[in-house]
């Protein structure tokens, strides 16, 4: 949740920020007339609390005095009976603030590239050069057939469109990679978790899908569950509610879930293939840091998750995200493209987030500070949680396939990979 305090006080500034994250203006004038209101009620509760605290002292100087104070009860009495639908009112409009804020996205970071859309995306560098085929190569839908690997139709038939089977080969292939992706996050210092597939709606709140994105959610029927859009869910909400130790900051942490989403929006796009399904498997990096040094941590998940990718010999580039392509927790991102020759174009495989506090204040994630001779240190503030794929599993499994292809449709593997399989 972005910081409340900021956004009144600095509302003008703090608008032009949500403006670049598509925020309407209408919204923006909402939240301006909840916070008067909210004032409004806040000071004229005050005031009566005020003048029953007054009154309620005067009870002692009246039995002192011998003064009969059927008369001042009554009117405490009658205050007291006032309050209640002003204290009503003030929470009506203390709750209507916090609903609306859920739907407000993060703040974009200072330093995130102007843009509108992903054309306005800025490209940081590549990483190996794509191969040089003597040949057409084919997408990965073709060679899936060739090789048996991926069964479409039978997926559809057990459960729906984007759905899939992989079989043989590819299934090793997946399972080698989960393994090698952990297996390299745990030498970055990622501890390994596994975790849950299914959160509660708190949980959900607490990382930004709900209550904004329920529509691309699977909710269990007649339970207040839901099955996890990604492990940054519950990686993130391990912390929720807590108080943590500065010393022990950054918690790291690596998972390997699947991923349920139902990819509203998203009809006509991708339809081919294993690039967008409705299930997929990823493992993730989520980092909770202090906030002076979630930064470096950053730096850190990017360089792993390319690093992940330059060892499998795959050809990417590194892109930072305009304003107006940044994720609703995200205050900047970097996304990992992978090249994918059958479709001679770069495809998104990780992305990379910095969320800021803006989670930690939904989750109410926060860390105790060591003694410091600063007193202000010693506050309990809200840490920093990062969040990145490492990878996308399907996507890496089809960037394998086009790129280390041969003419007749069979298939090499990654020689990181070979101990694995």
């Amino acid at each position: 949740m972005i910081d409340l305090k900021y956004l009144q006080n600095n509302f003008e500034e703090a608008s032009a920020k949500l403006h670049i994250k598509g925020v309407a203006v209408s919204t923006l004038e909402m939240l301006q007339t909840l916070f008067s209101t909210l004032k409004s009620c806040n000071a004229t509760l005050e005031s009566s609390k005020a003048e029953q605290n007054s009154m309620s002292k005067l009870f002692g100087q009246y039995k002192r005095e011998g003064k009969d104070i059927a008369e001042l009860k009554a009117k405490v009495d009658a205050n007291k009976e006032a309050m209640i639908p002003m204290q009503d009112k003030a929470r009506d409009a203390e709750e209507a603030l916090y609903s609306l804020a859920l739907t407000i996205p993060n703040f974009p970071d200072m330093s995130v590239p102007e843009g509108k859309s992903e054309e306005d995306n800025v490209e940081l560098r590549k990483v190996l050069a794509p191969k040089s085929f003597a040949f057409t190569p084919k997408e990965h839908w073709e060679l899936a057939q060739i090789n048996g690997w991926i069964d479409f139709e039978r997926g559809v038939k057990l459960a729906k469109s984007r759905f899939s089977v992989l079989r043989g080969e590819a299934s090793r292939l997946e399972r080698a990679l989960i393994n090698f992706f952990l297996d390299t996050n745990a030498k970055k210092g990622f501890v390994e978790h596994s975790v849950p597939f299914i959160n509660n709606a708190s949980m959900l709140q607490g990382t930004g899908q709900l209550p904004k994105f329920e529509d691309d959610l699977f909710k269990i029927e007649g339970e207040d569950l839901y099955l996890i859009p990604t492990a940054e869910v519950p990686l993130t909400n391990l912390y929720n509610d807590e108080i943590l130790s500065e010393k022990d900051l950054p918690l790291l942490m690596t998972g390997y879930t699947p991923c349920f989403r139902k990819e509203a929006g998203s009809a006509g796009r991708d339809t081919r293939g294993i690039i967008r399904q409705h299930q997929f498997n990823k493992v993730e990096m989520v980092a909770i840091a202090h906030p002076d040094k979630s930064q470096a941590v950053f730096e850190m998940m990017v360089e792993n998750a390319s690093d992940i990718l330059t060892a499998l010999g795959l050809p990417h580039r590194v892109v930072e995200l305009c304003g107006g392509d940044l994720g609703f927790s995200s205050a900047m991102t970097i996304d990992l493209e992978v090249w994918l020759p059958g479709q001679n174009q770069y495809r998104e495989i990780s992305s990379i987030s910095n969320t800021r506090d803006f989670q930690a204040r939904r989750a109410k994630i926060r860390f105790k500070a060591e003694a410091s001779a600063d007193k202000k240190n010693k506050k309990n503030r809200f840490v920093h949680t990062l969040n990145g794929s490492s990878l996308a599993v399907g996507r890496t499994i089809v960037a394998i396939m086009e790129n280390y292809q041969n003419e007749d449709g069979s298939i090499e593997i990654p020689e990181v990979l070979h101990k694995y399989m």
